[in-house]
């Protein structure tokens, strides 16, 4: 079965739900389970999206590889449990002869593991999502909605804002990988953060489960492409807003986060309607360019890659250039940086700047300084394509990493394992410069 998710580097949360069972006794037979390295027993414990993402050769070659390394088991401790939400997290101390790790097993309402984290066994676990003091949840109601009527139907949740409508809407569309709603990333809910704190300034916004989160293991079966991936729900979402009775048909935006923004020049001509751009963090390379860049700065954070880092390098290395080499008509490999090759194909000579150059909308344009997923050259390739427009505006933040969440010195992966919110001055910009967008 292929992987449908291009990570970017990240592990996506993949799944939301909580256990009326005793959480810890399901979570330790998981853990069982893998530890014993009995990976087809454990992805059949997974949700339906997660068993398409951890194959059992996938859990053997990377999450086993990586528990090899730390040397032979020894002890499981008592494990301690959570509650995020409608999840199980349950924690369990587990100490090898190398070094001791807690690993982190997520169940749903249904008992099934939607998610697995590994951290490191001297950290502390980063606690649920904190309310940002922008939040004001007497400045607005929640309504949830369904994007779309057939078989690929998608579970949403509309923010409207107190007081006199109509209102101008946002819609948010997910960074790569099979996100929910919130686009959860360990604690870190990026999404229901702006949500959040744009309504609590008079903003209507609609977020929904992205269509590999709820249909992974259907789409790991089928050929497809960003279309299908994200357009169009994104134009169906859009749609929805406009039907809302309040909401000003006239001013409903799309704010895209990551791949989000790179496909947004595409949602913008589908749709049709659009009253503006809002870009975080949009990659305008590649996204083959952008996943070996992501991989070749994480492999050098502590000085150099380590022999076995320098082999996967290599193989990632090798199929980019997979990638170059595909064209239409010939004898391509069906499955390419774990997506298939209608997917890459139809990407081929995509320039999303040159896209959004020939747009007549207004665009706003927001970059996290310290990010190594999307990056400055990134930014400055938006900026250079559009300079000279005075419907395209552009800021970026020193101190913010790619969830626009304050930090310092370098970023890494492991820096998302910290709590945070995304800063209030990103969810003030975005604000500011939708209200000031009337028709």
């Amino acid at each position: 079965m292929r992987r449908v998710v291009f990570s970017f580097v990240l592990l996506s949360s993949l799944g939301f739900g909580q256990a009326a069972r005793d959480p810890a006794a399901i979570g330790r037979n998981a853990l069982d389970l893998l530890l014993a390295g009995k990976y087809a027993e454990f992805n059949a414990l997974l949700t339906d999206p997660a068993k398409g993402l951890l194959t059992p050769e996938f859990l053997r070659d990377r999450v086993g590889a990586e528990l090899k390394s730390f040397g032979a088991l020894g002890s499981v401790g008592e494990p301690a449990t959570v509650q995020e939400g409608k999840n199980s997290v349950i924690t369990f101390p587990v100490r090898f002869s190398e070094t001791n790790v807690n690993i982190q097993i997520t169940l749903n309402d249904s008992f099934q593991v939607a998610a697995f984290h590994l951290h490191p066994g001297n950290a502390p676990l980063p606690p649920g999502r904190q309310r940002p003091a922008y939040s004001k949840p007497d400045l607005f109601h929640a309504r949830e909605v369904t994007i779309g009527d057939d078989d690929w139907k998608l579970g949403g949740t509309l923010l409207i804002p107190t007081g006199t409508p109509p209102f101008a809407g946002v819609v948010l569309i997910h960074g790569p990988g099979p996100n929910d709603r919130d686009e959860s990333i360990y604690s870190n809910q990026v999404f229901r953060d702006l949500a959040e704190g744009l309504a609590s300034r008079g903003i209507a916004v609609l977020r929904y489960d992205k269509r590999t989160k709820v249909y992974g293991e259907k789409m790991s079966e089928m050929d497809f492409t960003l279309q299908q991936e994200t357009v169009e729900d994104a134009v169906r979402a859009a749609a929805l807003m406009r039907r809302q009775p309040e909401i000003d048909p006239n001013r409903v935006f799309v704010l895209g986060h990551s791949l989000g923004g790179y496909a947004s020049p595409r949602i913008a001509v589908q749709d049709g309607k659009l009253a503006g751009l809002i870009f975080l963090a949009a990659n305008a390379r590649p996204i083959e360019d952008v996943a070996l860049e992501q991989n070749d700065y994480v492999a050098h954070l502590n000085g150099g890659p380590s022999e076995e880092e320098q082999k996967r390098l290599d193989g990632l290395k090798a199929e980019v250039e997979k990638v170059k080499q595909l064209e239409p008509g010939k004898s391509n490999p069906p499955v390419v940086l774990g997506l298939p090759v209608s997917y890459l194909l139809d990407l081929k000579g995509y320039d999303a700047a040159a896209e959004a150059k020939k747009l007549t909308l207004p665009m706003l344009f927001l970059q996290g300084e310290r990010d190594f997923q999307v990056t400055m050259e990134d930014f400055g390739i938006w900026k250079s394509a559009l300079s000279g427009r005075e419907d395209a505006t552009f800021r970026s933040y020193p101190e913010l990493n790619h969830l626009f969440i304050t930090g310092e010195m370098k970023s890494s992966p492991a820096e998302y394992r910290n709590p945070g919110n995304v800063d209030a001055e990103v969810v003030g910009d975005v604000a500011t410069w939708v209200l000031a967008r009337k028709k």
